[in-house]
């Protein structure tokens, strides 16, 4: 199942405007990797976002943002973002009310249970936009079935090149 995209904002505190939308990263780049993370206390999740870090400088190559979304308040995420080690080179938003994680249909697990606590029921989840048309696309979605079920780095940056030389100009547009 692919979620729908839509845009959003949310307050951002990482790198960049606060608060910050899709619409801002779509004007800014021609890919985005949407990364919905599971939980304030999730150390599988710090070490994602930490691996993406130390390849920052690859994905800024392929034209690609980085968007982590932590399901905390906005101070959680400022305290949860200052513990790590290297330095933060892109965004992360918070978005307290889980309304985007609902919106692009964040996995979870447990049923009600699980609803009620994100670090035993909220399952992490990637997606790779193409926004270079018109209409925004998904074009590669990860939906972990597990707390540590989630796309290595390697992997979201073939996605990225795949779909990047996949593109074909259109000659009405662009002398080909």
């Amino acid at each position: 199942m692919t979620p729908e995209i839509s845009d959003f904002e949310l307050p951002n505190v990482g790198v960049g405007p606060d608060p910050l939308s899709l619409s801002d990263v779509d004007t800014a780049t021609d890919f985005a990797v949407l990364l919905f993370l599971r939980d304030y206390h999730c150390p599988k999740c710090k070490t994602q976002v930490e691996s993406m870090a130390e390849e920052a400088r690859r994905f800024n190559e392929l034209n690609a943002a980085v968007v982590p979304i932590l399901p905390e308040p906005v101070e959680r995420a400022r305290s949860w973002k200052e513990n790590f080690e290297t330095e933060f080179p892109f965004p992360l938003l918070a978005d307290g009310d889980k309304r985007v994680a609902e919106a692009y249909d964040q996995p979870t697990q447990y049923g009600p249970v699980g609803s009620l606590h994100d670090l035993i029921g909220r399952l992490p989840q990637s997606l790779v936009l193409d926004l270079r048309g018109e209409v925004a696309e998904v074009v590669f979605t990860h939906r972990g079935d597990a707390v540590g079920d989630r796309p290595s780095v390697s992997e979201l940056i073939d996605e990225v090149e795949s779909v990047q030389e996949s593109f074909v100009f259109d000659c009405s547009l662009v002398d080909c």
